[in-house]
């Protein structure tokens, strides 16, 4: 538990990314994020601005920085886009059995079942929201799969949802990368994308337990009044 907590604590430091692999262990981390169940607490997002901030520290002439820019881009895209495939074949060919797996320390069954009331309820759609939704992201495919979403389709969204999280992400933090209160204050920015990107699922935690309780309340108010009806 400690060598993991070490590496995630490592993740946020550029240099020791750049030390330890580089492009191919961004490209590691984002496929296992968006592709293998277990990799669902891996950080995508703070990756990924990560992942711009040391494209703009690299020592480039200034005609080479967008390209290769663009590049980095386009590999970490594919890297998301292959995780999502392994992610909707495992689901297709093995959706019974995950279904089956005992809940443990880093799988929970309910992940699943959010996963797919947010696919039923967002379509298609869905799959490119998830990108931007911590575990939700590594899950979506997954459900895809066991519900058998049509590929065509899948493969449409998924191409999308890669370019738009992974473009997004790394371009912010290619534009911020350089900034002296940036580089100072890196965890704390990190914490702040963390937020940011799973405000919107706490917030409909929040608000879908609070209409539960409204129902939950009007059909007591019902009960009792016919009650007092028959009394």
């Amino acid at each position: 538990m400690d060598v993991l907590l070490d590496f995630m604590h490592n993740l946020s430091d550029p240099d020791w990314i750049v030390a330890h692999g580089g492009l191919y262990l961004l490209l590691f981390i984002i496929f296992a994020e968006t592709g293998i169940l277990i990799g669902f607490f891996l950080p995508g997002d703070p990756i990924l601005f990560i992942a711009g901030m040391i494209v703009s520290n690299m020592t480039l002439e200034p005609s080479q920085q967008i390209p290769t820019l663009m590049y980095w881009i386009l590999l970490i895209s594919i890297s998301a886009i292959l995780g999502n495939f392994v992610g909707y074949w495992c689901g297709k060919l093995f959706g019974k059995r995950i279904l089956q797996i005992k809940d443990s320390w880093f799988f929970k069954k309910h992940y699943i079942i959010k996963a797919q009331e947010f696919y039923e309820k967002r379509g298609g759609g869905a799959i490119v929201l998830a990108r931007f939704l911590p575990v939700v992201r590594t899950f979506a495919p997954i459900v895809a799969g066991i519900v058998g979403m049509n590929f065509s389709k899948f493969v449409l969204y998924n191409v999308l949802g890669a370019f738009l999280w992974t473009g997004s992400l790394m371009t912010l933090g290619y534009l911020l990368g350089e900034s002296p209160w940036v580089q100072q204050n890196l965890e704390l920015v990190i914490l702040g994308i963390v937020v940011i990107a799973t405000a919107p699922v706490i917030l409909k935690a929040i608000t879908g337990n609070k209409k539960k309780e409204k129902v939950v309340a009007k059909g007591t108010d019902v009960y009792t009044k016919k009650d007092s009806e028959l009394n």
